[in-house]
């Protein structure tokens, strides 16, 4: 985990080369303290960076964020107020060895993040 005790996860279920993640983020976080005080937001780059730490429990193998498109950050994601997220991931592998990746990020029945990227091994 790049940021100790960011995130928690609460629940991983892998099925057919997809996954579902429950997680939690910890609103207590010293990143928070910077962005931003008195009203958290969760980093973008801190939630592409938890896609890439799933995928790589998901695939079993330490991966490099190769490319990303279709990025887009729908809702504002407050851990003091939607501190529980729910990620899918649909990875698939292509004949170079790299790992495609959707995902869809929601709190409640808020859509907060879709990303489709591609990882390759290290």
């Amino acid at each position: 985990m790049l940021l100790k005790d960011f995130y928690k996860v609460t629940n991983l279920a892998v099925a057919d080369g997809s996954a579902t993640a429950h997680i939690t983020i910890n609103k207590n976080h010293d990143v928070f303290k910077g962005h931003f005080p008195g009203n958290p937001v969760t980093p973008g780059v801190c939630m592409m960076q938890i896609i890439k730490e799933l995928t790589e429990q998901v695939v079993n193998e330490q991966l490099f964020m190769q490319s990303s498109n279709n990025v887009k950050f729908m809702a504002i994601i407050n851990p003091e107020v939607n501190p529980d997220l729910v990620l899918t991931l649909d990875i698939s592998e292509d004949d170079d060895g790299n790992f495609k990746v959707k995902n869809v990020t929601k709190f409640d029945e808020t859509v907060a993040l879709k990303l489709s990227t591609t990882f390759r091994k290290r």
